[in-house]
């Protein structure tokens, strides 16, 4: 059996345009192949920012960890054995102050754990998380397209394909802050595409 994670990040919880829309894909994917789902909820459970019982429990080779060091990598451990487990992982993204919320970036930091999702060769960074496909819905009050007021996909999509998930989509919502009519183009668009990937 496949397994679909979703990750939603959005402080706004059930109000949150990107959390809806993502957790509808994950239901209507997981409902279609037959898959288990598991959700991850860090905008409503934030994980704790990295410190240096995280640093240290996963960068520094250590084996006695102390309590506080061990309790930091099993919280890294679970996040990455959410991830490996997953076939299709949907991320609900909100696009604040033009980036990803802390909740994300708090999310991709307990992922990315040396020897775990990434290691480093001869030849450089080679990322181990690989045969994933990723859907990330990201929604935003202004319109930024490409350019440079949207930070959230450019290092998200890095950051992902750095563990080695590669096979990135985005679906975006934007200007949500522009009106009636250019909220329903916007989500009809969003809609329109979900309706083809869970058809």
């Amino acid at each position: 059996m496949s397994n679909v994670l979703l990750v939603t990040t959005s402080p706004r919880g059930g109000d949150s345009v990107s959390t809806k829309l993502a957790a509808e894909l994950a239901a209507r994917l997981a409902k279609k192949s037959g898959a288990s789902l598991v959700t991850r909820d860090v905008g409503a459970k934030p994980l704790p920012h990295i410190d240096v019982d995280f640093v240290v429990a996963t960068r520094s080779g250590k084996t006695d960890l102390s309590a506080h060091e061990k309790a930091a990598l099993d919280r890294g451990m679970e996040i990455v054995g959410e991830v490996k487990a997953a076939d299709i992982i949907v991320i609900g993204a909100a696009l604040i102050n033009f980036n990803a919320t802390t909740n994300l970036k708090g999310w991709v930091d307990h992922l990315a754990i040396p020897r775990q999702t990434f290691q480093y060769g001869a030849s450089g960074a080679e990322g181990l998380v690989t045969g994933k496909k990723v859907y990330v819905v990201t929604a935003s009050a202004g319109a930024y397209g490409d350019g440079p007021g949207d930070y959230l996909k450019p290092w998200l999509t890095y950051a992902l394909g750095f563990v080695g998930m590669t096979d990135v989509e985005f679906i975006r919502v934007d200007a949500l802050a522009y009106g009636p009519e250019a909220v329903e183009k916007s989500m009809a668009a969003a809609a329109a595409r979900i309706e083809a990937i869970a058809a």
